[in-house]
C-alpha cells in the first residue's frame, strides 16, 4: 500500500489504538514508529528523519511524531486524523479522573492517598531531570546554562525569556560533537494544496489564541497561557512541565503545588501523551470545555509548526547555529525542571515517610528499571498499608 492510498480510517485506527495503550517516552516513540513501520507506511529512514525532525523546534516530542507520519501518509488531514485519535483516550480517561479528583477529593482517606501519591511523582521526576541532565549538560557551557535557567527562574525572570536566551545563547556559543549525522535525505517539496491546508489551520490556531486573548475570563487566560508554552518549550512532558508549573502555581495560582503533583500523576498513570495533564488543569478551571481548551492549546501551535517544518527540513536540519540552539535550549531545561522538582519536594515531601517513598520511587525507575505503572501501583499499596498501620 503506497502512502497516498493510505485509508484515514486506518491512520486513525492505528493511532487510536497506540494512544489508548502507550506508556512512557521512549516505549511510546517506538510504538508511534512501529504503527507506521509494520503497515509499511514510512520506511526507517523517514521514521528517522521525522524523530529527528520534532526535535528542532518546541512541542512534545510524541505528539509531533504522531502529526509528521499522519502528515507524510496524507497531508494535513492525515495529520489531524492521527493525532486526534492518539489523543482521544487519554484525554477521556483524564476528563473521567479529573472529575473523580475534584469530585471526592475531600473524603477522608483520599487526600491521605494522595500524599504518597505526590512522593512518587518527585521521585520520577528526580530521575527525569537526572536523564535529562546526563544527554543535554555534557559540556561546561551547557551547564552554565542550566544553572544560569535555574538561577533566573527562582529570582522570577520571565520563562519565555529565559527560554529564548537559552536559544540565542546555543546558537551562539554551541556546536554538537562531531559524528555522524542522524537522518538524513531530502523532501519533496510541498504544493500549493499543503501549504494552504497548513496556512488554514495555523489560521484557526492563530484565532483561537487572539479569542483567549479578549476573552477577559480565566478560561481564556489558561489558553492563552497553553498556547504560549506550546510555542517555546521544547522536548518532551518534563521539559515542557515547568513553564506550566510557573504559570499555573506560581504566578496565577490556579493550582497549589500539591494539586499540580496530582495532575501530573494522573498524566503518568494515563496511556498516551504525557502533557495530557493539561486537561487535569483545565477541568479545574472551567470544566469539560476548559479541558478541551487547555489540550487544543498545549499540542495545536508545535502540530502546526510539524506540518511546515516537514517541508523544509532538509533545509534547516545541517545549520550549526540550529543544532547549537537546540543544545542551549534543552540544557536550559534541565535546570528548570530542577527548580521545578525542588519546589515541589518542599511541598510533597513533608515528613520522613514522604521522603522514603520518593527514594523508593527513584530507586525503583533508575536501578530496577521498573515501568512507571507498577511504580504507582506498588507505592501506592505501600503507602495505603502504612497510613492503615498508623
Amino acid at each position: 500500500m503506497t502512502p497516498q492510498k493510505v485509508p484515514l480510517s486506518s491512520i486513525a485506527a492505528a493511532y487510536l489504538r497506540v494512544g489508548a495503550t502507550a506508556f512512557g517516552g521512549p516505549v511510546m516513540i517506538g510504538q508511534i514508529k512501529k504503527a507506521a513501520r509494520k503497515r509499511e507506511w514510512l520506511t526507517d529512514k523517514e521514521l528517522s528523519d521525522g524523530l529527528s525532525l520534532v526535535q528542532l523546534y518546541p512541542g512534545p516530542i510524541g505528539i509531533d511524531l504522531v502529526a509528521y507520519v499522519g502528515y507524510k501518509l496524507r497531508g494535513v488531514p492525515g495529520a489531524i486524523a492521527a493525532c486526534t485519535f492518539f489523543v482521544v483516550p487519554s484525554f477521556l480517561l483524564m476528563l473521567f479522573l479529573s472529575w473523580l479528583y475534584f469530585e471526592f477529593g475531600d473524603i477522608s482517606w483520599v487526600p491521605t492517598l494522595f500524599l504518597g501519591l505526590e512522593a512518587l511523582v518527585v521521585g520520577l521526576l528526580v530521575q527525569f531531570t537526572a536523564d535529562l541532565g546526563k544527554q543535554n549538560l555534557r559540556s561546561l557551557k551547557q551547564g552554565a546554562i542550566a544553572a544560569l535557567s535555574f538561577a533566573a527562574l527562582l529570582y522570577r525572570i520571565n520563562s519565555v525569556a529565559i527560554v529564548l536566551a537559552s536559544l540565542a545563547l546555543g546558537a551562539l556559543f554551541l556546536r554538537p560533537p562531531e559524528g555522524k549525522e542522524h537522518g538524513g535525505g531530502e523532501v519533496e517539496p510541498a504544493g500549493l494544496k499543503r501549504w494552504l491546508g497548513i496556512a488554514a489551520v495555523g489560521t484557526i490556531v492563530v484565532a483561537a489564541t487572539v479569542l483567549c486573548w479578549l476573552s477577559g475570563t480565566v478560561a481564556g487566560a489558561m489558553g492563552l497561557s497553553f498556547f504560549k508554552i506550546g510555542s517555546v518549550a521544547f522536548g518532551n512532558g518534563s521539559t515542557i512541565l515547568p513553564l506550566i508549573s510557573v504559570d499555573v502555581v506560581e504566578t496565577n495560582k490556579w493550582l497549589t503545588p500539591s494539586q499540580f503533583a496530582d495532575g501530573i500523576a494522573m498524566g503518568q498513570i494515563t496511556p498516551g501523551p504525557f502533557l495530557i495533564t493539561a486537561a487535569f488543569i483545565g477541568y479545574k478551571l472551567a470544566g469539560v470545555f476548559g479541558a478541551a481548551l487547555a489540550t487544543f492549546a498545549i499540542f495545536s501551535p508545535s502540530f502546526v509548526m510539524t506540518m511546515a517544518f516537514t517541508e523544509v527540513f532538509a533545509k534547516v536540519k545541517h545549520l550549526e547555529p540550529v543544532k547549537g540552539a537546540l543544545l542551549g535550549v534543552m540544557a536550559s531545561f534541565v535546570g528548570l525542571l530542577a527548580l521545578m522538582v525542588f519546589q515541589m519536594g518542599k511541598a510533597a515531601l513533608t515528613s520522613p515517610a514522604l521522603a522514603v517513598m520518593a527514594a523508593l520511587s527513584f530507586v525503583a525507575v533508575r536501578y530496577f528499571k521498573l515501568e512507571v505503572g507498577a511504580v504507582f501501583a506498588g507505592g501506592l499499596a505501600l503507602w495505603a498499608a502504612y497510613s492503615f498501620l498508623l
